[in-house]
């Protein structure tokens, strides 16, 4: 990320007057569509209760995205629950989160991050959308959100409020920039994932190490990307460890 986003907001459902000194959320509510059927606050949290909320985020994103005249975002650092997507009978399950096709760096529009956005607050699937370094929505645990953007956005800040939502200014916790983001080669025994070693990666041109890992020049290299005999080469110049596939399976991290 080139340029510094100077607009972020934190945007739940969560009344900051009901936190602590401390920051801490101190009223019981509930944190994940998986607690449909139990009573908060001496009620019923019901699917309808639910889906309200749910639509009160996602509309708030696209109003976001439309005032940051953002046409479509990257996905990054995506994750699947393959557990949950096989299940069917959920009555959150969709048909749609079937048929949509989704990759890592993948360009998505308007009606696809409709349905990513709901897919990551149903526990689907877990990632950060991004436009270069102008744009951002970030998810986090128990339906916290996160937006930047290069634009104020005020009329998307009063959509939330209007839709009983919170926003409040904060940077959001995934935010780096390339000055913050350190890189590492990582590697674990075969059928292992405990990290046997790792050696941090200085000094290699970001370009490079997109090119290797056949990402788009707007992917900022977060996140964790398989290293094979393909594009080992470029790693190795960098690092001291010489790689061996028949023990290691090795990785790049990215993060701070």
């Amino acid at each position: 990320m080139a340029n510094k986003i100077n607009y972020q907001y934190r945007i739940t459902k969560y009344n900051p007057d009901l936190r602590n000194l401390n920051g801490e959320y101190t009223k019981e509510e509930w944190i994940s569509p998986t607690q449909i059927g139990r009573s908060f606050d001496g009620k019923v949290f019901t699917i309808k209760d639910y889906l309200q909320v749910e639509k009160a985020y996602i509309d708030t994103v696209i109003s976001f995205i439309k005032e940051s005249k953002s046409k479509s975002l990257r996905v990054i650092q995506l994750e699947r629950n393959n557990k949950l997507l096989q299940d069917e009978s959920s009555e959150l399950f969709e048909e749609k989160f079937k048929n949509i096709v989704l990759e890592e760096d993948l360009l998505v529009n308007e009606t696809e991050i409709t349905i990513i956005c709901k897919m990551v607050l149903r526990d689907y699937i877990y990632c950060h959308l991004i436009s270069s370094s102008n744009f951002f929505v970030h998810f986090a645990s128990d339906y916290y959100m996160f937006i930047g953007s290069n634009q104020p956005c005020s009329n998307a800040v009063h959509f939330a409020r209007t839709n009983n939502l919170f926003v409040e200014e904060y940077q959001s916790p995934y935010y780096l920039t390339e000055e913050d983001i350190i890189r590492m080669v990582e590697w674990s025994a075969k059928n292992e994932e405990i990290v046997l070693g790792e050696e941090k990666l200085s000094n290699v041109p970001l370009k490079e190490i997109r090119k290797a890992l056949n990402l788009s020049e707007e992917h900022p290299v977060v996140g964790s990307f398989p290293i094979n005999s393909e594009n080992k080469d470029v790693f190795q110049k960098y690092i001291k460890h010489k790689f061996d596939f028949s023990k290691h399976n090795y990785y790049l991290w990215s993060g701070s």
